[in-house]
């Protein structure tokens, strides 16, 4: 496959599940764009052991959890309490609460339920992710509760 066609069928779903990870549209953007850097220079050496899609998105899952483990080590600057936090326009109010409630969720069930509403199949899943295909079931199955708990407790 192309780079550009890689790209191009691809890019969504990446940005999607980097918005799961740091629910910050910029961040996940330049996080997307570096997981593509990294496709770019490692597409020569592609076995097709697994789905390009799988590749790519063990890659970007990777880059998410490397940039999670950089904030941890920082220590946070408080932010000026005049500051009014600003969101993605163009999303909707339900959208962006589910990406703060992925957000919130620990790092496995952020990576598995961000791939599941990306539609991979759960044997993919299983293989990124290194748990049993009956494993990633239950954890959809428990991930979907407590995300619809959290949206009925916001009113939903």
């Amino acid at each position: 496959m192309v780079f550009e066609d890689i790209y191009e069928l691809y890019w969504q779903k990446i940005f999607r599940l980097c918005m799961g990870y740091v629910n910050n549209s910029e961040l996940a953007q330049d996080l997307a764009q570096e997981t593509f850097i990294i496709v770019w220079r490692q597409l020569p050496k592609f076995r097709n052991e697994s789905s390009i899609g799988t590749w790519i998105f063990r890659i970007a899952s990777n880059n998410c959890l490397k940039q999670i483990e950089k904030e941890k080590r920082f220590t946070k600057a408080e932010i000026p309490i005049h500051l009014e936090e600003k969101k993605q326009e163009s999303m909707e109010p339900q959208i962006q609460l589910l990406y703060q409630f992925i957000s919130e969720l620990p790092e496995t069930d952020r990576i598995i339920i961000s791939l599941e509403l990306e539609e991979v199949k759960q044997a993919e899943i299983a293989g990124i992710v290194g748990l049993s295909e009956s494993n990633i079931r239950v954890r959809i199955h428990r991930i979907k509760e407590k995300l619809t708990k959290r949206f009925k407790e916001n009113g939903y």
